[in-house]
């Protein structure tokens, strides 16, 4: 089953959390502090992989948690970083952040990565946090927060060429006469229900093409198929358009082309800079000359070159991909589609990483922020030199003039996550 689409849940490792130990060593205050540090939590990257076909493993595993990092040891060792958890993708998937709807990254190479969580830094060991008077600090720092997000993943195919046209006007017999492609090939609209992709060798080059499923009037609103497969368009160097121009299904040729057009431009205006090539299909069912004339006319007039084709007979079809190569040569490499990478992730550095945020709900008065919440973590609450640390960060921040200004008084309920203390004036 070819399935172009996915969300999923990613989750990073917590960083590990600093350790409080003391050496023992005579003469030597509770021995001296040597705790080391905490091992940084696993990153969860999305990898592009050219073994990977669709997006099918994610329909039954949807939710990915990446391991935290080790706390740290005694005589100042460090913990031991955890193992980024990998998750591989087709070329050509898109990655998207579903709260935002923007694009993270788009992979188009193989190889191509993006780390789209990162994992929490190890937490510091109490040795960091000894100075002149605080000889035998009993805290440490708390590994930091893991991080997480649903992200969509859309697969985009990537192929040298596209095959368009309404439905059952004969891409797909086009496609498994000009490649070794075996499609599903039936007189009735939407055969083609999923993209096929085959390799045309003419010559002494080769290219890849795509067998786009049928759009209709209305595909750019969802109409149909259109939606799900107008995307797929966008990768594509060359378009080759299909067209019955036998008009076997009582519809005329140059409506057909025109509508086409006008459904893939309305979804996206890059799409109107694709070069194309016309395939005017079902000759052996024309039965005036004069239809395909006027058809010839009409589409030369708008800029593109018409091939009259028997796709069912092998009639025409080298003289079209021999085009198509040449085509393709014209066009050379063409820039792949950039997409900035946003950094969703939280970091030391962000403006507000360190903010402390104050709300009032009747006497409680409520404390917020990132880096409140790991130093809260962090705490010793039996140990005055920790909550010294805790107290002189919220001064330090505001949040005690906020306080004040939104009317704090002595006895009033301050509150940091779950846990509430008495508020006591300086």
């Amino acid at each position: 089953m070819f399935v172009d689409r996915a969300r999923i849940f990613i989750k990073s490792g917590k960083g590990g959390d600093g350790s409080v130990s003391f050496r023992r060593e005579p003469y030597v205050p509770e021995g001296g502090p040597d705790g080391g540090d905490g091992g940084k939590g696993a990153d969860v990257v999305i990898v592009a992989d050219a073994n990977y076909r669709t997006l099918m493993d994610f329909r039954y595993k949807t939710k990915y948690e990446a391991q935290p990092g080790e706390d740290g040891r005694k005589k100042k060792q460090f913990g031991k970083y955890a193992e980024d958890l990998i998750i591989k993708v087709p070329m050509g998937t898109v990655v998207i952040d579903e709260e935002t709807g923007l694009v993270m990254k788009d992979l188009v190479n193989d190889g191509d990565s993006i780390i789209a969580v990162k994992g929490g830094k190890g937490g510091k060991g109490n040795v960091h946090f000894k100075n002149s008077i605080r000889q035998a600090p009993n805290f440490a720092e708390a590994g930091g927060i893991s991080k997480s997000r649903f992200v969509i993943l859309e697969l985009k195919l990537i192929a040298d060429v596209g095959l368009i046209g309404f439905p059952n006007v004969g891409k797909s017999t086009l496609l498994s006469i000009a490649t070794s492609a075996r499609p599903k090939i039936g007189n009735y609209h939407f055969t083609t229900i999923t993209p096929n992709l085959g390799v045309v060798e003419i010559y002494d080059s080769s290219f890849v093409m795509a067998d786009i499923p049928g759009l209709i009037e209305g595909a750019h609103e969802g109409a149909g198929l259109g939606l799900d497969f107008l995307k797929h368009i966008e990768r594509t160097k060359l378009l080759i358009h299909v067209v019955d121009i036998a008009g076997s299904e009582e519809r005329d040729p140059i409506e057909d082309f025109d509508k086409i057009n006008l459904e893939m431009f309305s979804y996206s205006k890059e799409l109107s800079k694709k070069p194309q090539l016309v395939a005017a299909n079902k000759m052996d069912l024309l039965s005036d000359q004069e239809k395909y004339e006027k058809f010839k006319t009409y589409v030369e007039a708008k800029g593109y070159r018409v091939f009259p084709i028997m796709a069912a007979i092998n009639q025409g079809i080298k003289e079209l991909m021999a085009a198509a190569a040449l085509a393709l040569d014209e066009i050379g490499e063409t820039p792949k589609e950039i997409y900035e990478m946003f950094d969703f992730d939280i970091h030391d550095s962000d403006e507000d990483y360190r903010d402390i945020h104050v709300t009032k709900q009747d006497k409680i008065y409520i404390l917020s922020g990132k880096q409140l919440e790991k130093i809260f973590n962090s705490t010793n609450f039996n140990d005055l030199d920790s909550l010294r640390y805790l107290y002189k960060y919220i001064r330090l921040k505001g949040a005690v003039d906020q306080m004040k200004a939104l009317g704090i008084e002595e006895g009033d309920i301050v509150k940091i996550k779950e846990y509430e203390f008495e508020y006591i004036d300086e």
